[in-house]
């Protein structure tokens, strides 16, 4: 598909009553409560200059969406890349930041793994069961949640508890030989909730090495499917002493397995052997394809929360536990890694007037990480980090002006010490919002990249300067409109060197190290809304992201052009149609991607996606839904060599009781 076609189909879109988009527009000037731009909870628009987005429980119903990954393509200002099938690993980037420049927390607790090479987190297996809503805010937020925070947050947030007893379990199926039963429940009794739900997901999936790409060598290379299994717990209660005194805890445990292909040669293919005489690596597809990784993640957290007019106060600990071992073709281990973050603190709000709250926050945080080679000499990794912060944050409004503003002081022992600062204004004058925010961020050097056998115990942490403003108006009462400018600045950026480090059988082994010079990234976010019905919605937005390295060339995957038009039809309270189109422009690939003749990739082509969802309510206990994914059968990569799913369709039942 070409941009004339997404230009046809918006507008068939925008003129149609039957097509419907997958997601109800995002409401930015609305009154959605959020927590993760400030800690506290406000609505949107009492969040200052801040640019957020909020996906709610009624958007990821509508979606059809099983997983966070797939739930957060097409969120504007923040690409997904995905190195395969279901399970894949992936990177996320917010404006133009690298991967491990975004900090992604459930209910508030960090889920970025300290044992991976960048401390990046890994969403693949985070499934949308039991989940309320997804909060991002785009910009440096570090003066609240410190390291990683460089390029924004992403905060996945669970249910809880309330109302009387209500319990579902769902059953569905479709392309690739997947399946997944889910069940649940949610309650309030008395001084206590309960919400919990459990899921097991299987299927049979797709070659990882992408078949339909004409470009890479075949020969039965590239055939073999990759399969995935996936079970998660997710669970919730609290208890509460008095009005004013809460005890609340969250649990989350995830145990999935995922098989996935070699990448040699600049592309992937289901196996391959080094060939010792030759010294090249060779494709084997007739021998053993077992190469897989099986993953187990534990995130918990325990807040005693007391509340007031004036003095509010929580008093919190949690923790998150991530575990994998890879397996080579041959089906034995090669690696294994774990990874562990430890936290305890204290958050008190001080509301001195009705326009004023003053917030102050100190904790300190264990990070670990456990790593061993079994497959080839290499240093055993068993390290920690420790790290420790106090933050102060100041919030008011008078006349029409918002402003939220903060400081942040991060001691580390391997660092020293870190500020940061960060102040968010807006100013409202009638139906015209003008905002604005100016933050600073920090990124400590992954225990990968200081203590692996290509780390450097020297590197400094990367920092952080980003800014935006922009305008948002309400035209009529149904239309809105909005447009926001950013520009992030990165410095002391960590890179890889092949060609550093010290020598092994006389040629080097690679090395972290930081290039000197900034890496930017500046562009647009724009969106327009339109509510022409009440039973009717359509929201359009659009993302010019420009981005460069220290050497001048655009980072890698990022698209300077995305756009995308989203809409939902909801017949009364049976059920709803919805549809998503979306067109991302070309981005520059990885030096090292090659097709077979060895030549260099440079770019990866646009593509156009339309994806179709629905449900209907049989009774009130009995809801059919289903969705059509890539519904014109585009092909498209991600990721050099990777292949992405064609047109897939799936079908389930939910029973309510």
């Amino acid at each position: 598909m070409n941009k004339k076609v997404f230009l046809v189909v918006m507008a068939g879109l925008l003129c149609s009553k039957g097509l419907l988009a997958e997601e109800q527009p995002k409401s930015f000037l609305g009154e959605e409560m959020v927590v993760t731009a400030t800690k506290t909870f406000n609505s949107v628009s009492d969040a200052g200059g801040a640019s957020v987005t909020v996906i709610t429980a009624e958007e990821i119903k509508a979606s059809g969406k099983n997983s966070v990954e797939e739930l957060l393509k097409g969120t504007i200002g923040l690409d997904v890349v995905t190195y395969g099938g279901l399970g894949a690993q992936e990177s996320l980037f917010i404006r133009g930041g690298d991967a491990k420049n975004t900090l992604v927390l459930l209910d508030g607790v960090s889920v970025n793994d300290p044992s991976t090479i960048s401390r990046t987190a890994n969403i693949s297996h985070l499934t949308l069961d039991n989940i309320e809503r997804i909060e991002v805010v785009r910009g440096p937020l570090s003066v609240l949640y410190g390291s990683n925070a460089m390029a924004g947050v992403i905060n996945i947030i669970t249910r809880k508890g309330q109302g009387p007893l209500k319990a579902y379990a769902s059953a569905e199926g479709g392309s690739y030989g997947t399946w997944k039963v889910t069940g649940g429940v949610n309650i309030k009794t008395g001084n206590s909730g309960y919400a919990a739900s459990i899921s097991r997901q299987q299927s049979n999936g797709f070659s990882f090495a992408d078949d339909r790409n004409q470009r890479i060598p075949h020969n039965g290379n590239t055939s073999e499917k990759d399969s995935y299994e996936n079970t998660t717990l997710s669970a919730s209660w609290f208890y509460e002493f008095s009005p004013k005194s809460v005890l609340e805890t969250t649990l989350r445990y995830t145990r999935a397995a995922v098989k996935y292909d070699d990448n040699v040669n600049g592309y992937t293919g289901d196996r391959f052997n080094f060939n010792m005489t030759t010294f090249a690596s060779e494709a084997d597809p007739y021998g053993l394809k077992e190469r897989h990784n099986d993953n187990q993640q534990y995130v918990g957290r325990v807040a005693w929360k007391n509340t007031g007019k004036v003095v509010a106060s929580t008093l919190f600990v949690q923790f998150s536990d991530e575990g994998r071992s890879d397996f080579n073709n041959n089906g034995h281990k090669e690696t294994t890694y774990n990874g562990g973050s430890y936290e305890a603190g204290w958050q008190g709000d001080l509301h001195l007037a009705d326009s004023n709250t003053l917030t102050v926050g100190v904790s300190g945080k264990n990070e670990t990480m456990t790593y061993n080679a079994y497959a080839w000499v290499a240093p055993v990794i068993d390290r920690g980090m420790l790290s420790w912060n106090g933050w102060l944050q100041d919030q008011w409004s008078i006349s029409g002006v918002k402003l939220v503003g903060g400081i942040r002081y991060e001691g580390n022992e391997m660092f020293g010490n870190k500020v940061t600062a960060r102040i968010a204004p807006s100013y409202t004058i009638g139906t015209t919002v003008f905002k604005a925010s100016y933050g600073t961020g920090f990124l400590a050097p992954s225990l990968y990249q200081l203590y692996s056998e290509y780390g450097l115990q020297t590197l400094k942490p990367e920092s952080s300067r980003g800014m935006d403003a922009g305008i948002e108006q309400l035209l009529l009462a149904n239309l809105r409109a909005g447009v926001t400018w950013f520009h992030t600045i990165y410095d002391n950026r960590i890179d890889f060197d092949p060609l550093a480090g010290p020598l092994e059988y006389g040629w080097p082994k690679g090395q972290y190290y930081q290039p000197s010079g900034e890496s930017k990234s500046r562009g647009i976010e724009s969106f327009i809304e339109w509510t022409p019905l009440a039973e009717l919605q359509f929201a359009m937005n659009y993302t010019y992201n420009k981005t460069q390295n220290p050497y001048g060339v655009a980072l890698v995957r990022r698209p300077e052009n995305k756009a995308g038009l989203t809409g939902t039809y909801r017949f009364g309270k049976k059920g709803s149609l919805s549809a998503t189109a979306q067109w991302v422009g070309e981005r520059s690939e990885v030096p090292s991607a090659k097709d077979s003749n060895g030549d260099i990739v440079g770019t990866l082509p646009d593509y156009f996606l339309l994806n179709l969802a629905g449900s209907y309510n049989v009774s009130k206990q009995v809801e059919l839904y289903g969705r059509i994914d890539n519904l014109f059968d585009t092909w498209y990569e991600e990721a050099w060599g990777y292949a992405t799913p064609g047109r897939s369709a799936y079908a389930g039942i939910k029973l309510m009781f």
